[in-house]
């Protein structure tokens, strides 16, 4: 029997303390490296649990806004986003460094993720980062985005990351919180939300017209009021389908 493999992600480090309910779910995790949220103690503590359940490690720079939780846009100059973002990086890098773990991939958080998607100015900032960091790393960004594109001409090994608790619209963009259902929390919905991305390479939008879409990675948000019981979920159907999570 042929199975697909996929990669489940979240968000984490991000103040909620739930990291040690989600990472037995997890095969990748996005930890706040103190743009949006996190400190050291907060990295440390979910590196290592990141560790102890075999889970890939990726850096969650943000735009420098705790206030906002990283999801206002900011406008600031390339060279001061450039500083912050690899002084984000660089901060969990030397936690990885004294647990001995690597670093796997770079997802950006929150309005900086969104932005990058459409904006070839600050995706370039992104790319001049990830080119920075010593060792090859990957890059999780949205399918058919600004960001991909430069990416992969930059020859960045790329990621494409599909939401399976948002729902998307006609541009694949994600619909804003601010709006209702936004965020999909029936489980039997998530699932088919993923499974018509996995199975048919394509995504439903809020508008009910189907556009398509690759990915390989899905992200759960963390901070999605049901997000333990999702993960739970997916992980006993997904496996139903022949689709494995690693």
């Amino acid at each position: 029997m042929n199975f697909k493999t996929i990669d489940i992600n979240a968000d984490v480090g991000e103040g909620l303390d739930n990291e040690a309910e989600l990472m037995p779910y997890l095969s990748s995790c996005n930890i706040a490296c103190g743009g949006h949220a996190g400190d050291k103690e907060t990295m440390t503590s979910v590196v290592r649990l990141a560790k102890a359940y075999k889970v890939k490690i990726g850096a969650h720079p943000s735009f420098p806004d705790k206030a906002n939780f990283g999801r206002e846009l900011i406008d600031m100059p390339a060279a001061a986003l450039y500083s912050s973002l690899k002084s984000q990086i660089r901060s969990l890098q030397q936690v990885l460094y004294s647990e001995n773990v690597q670093l796997h991939h770079v997802k950006p958080h929150g309005a900086l993720y969104n932005l990058v998607a459409k904006d070839e100015k600050t995706a370039k900032v992104i790319v001049e980062v990830i080119k920075s960091v010593a060792m090859p790393i990957k890059l999780y960004v949205p399918y058919n985005s600004v960001i991909a594109h430069l990416a992969e001409k930059e020859k960045i090994e790329i990621t494409f990351e599909a939401f399976a608790d948002r729902n998307y619209n006609k541009d694949l963009s994600l619909v804003s919180r601010k709006k209702e259902g936004a965020i999909i929390h029936e489980n039997s919905k998530v699932l088919s939300h993923i499974l018509s991305m996995i199975q048919q390479e394509k995504v439903s939008t809020i508008d009910g017209v189907e556009v398509p879409i690759k990915a390989s990675t899905f992200c759960v948000h963390g901070d999605t009021k049901n997000a333990l019981e999702i993960l739970s979920f997916l992980t006993k159907e997904l496996p139903k389908y022949n689709i494995k999570i690693q």
